[in-house]
């Protein structure tokens, strides 16, 4: 296993302990430190690996923080509608 992947796994590992533990925010400055530390990860799978391993590593790392990539979507689509509306 290259270290990209064992560093992904690791990733991972993280952030399902940190999930189980207590939080008083809904786990989101963890998940922003997740975000922070999973990017270059991600970018260093793909540079290792190849674009296929690291986009099935984009979606294992979005499956598990998947909140924030919900809320992502929710806010583009609203721009978007936004952005449809003031052309009319």
């Amino acid at each position: 296993m290259s270290l990209s992947l064992a560093l992904a796994a690791l990733w991972g590992l993280t952030a399902n302990i940190l999930a189980m533990l207590p939080s008083k925010d809904n786990h989101w400055t963890r998940a922003y430190c997740l975000i922070a530390v999973g990017i270059p990860i991600l970018g260093f799978v793909t540079y290792e690996n190849g674009p296929w391993i690291g986009l099935l590593v984009l979606v294992a790392g979005m499956s598990m923080l998947r909140w924030p990539v919900i809320y992502l979507t929710r806010w583009t689509k609203a721009k978007m509608q936004g952005m449809k509306a003031a052309n009319k």
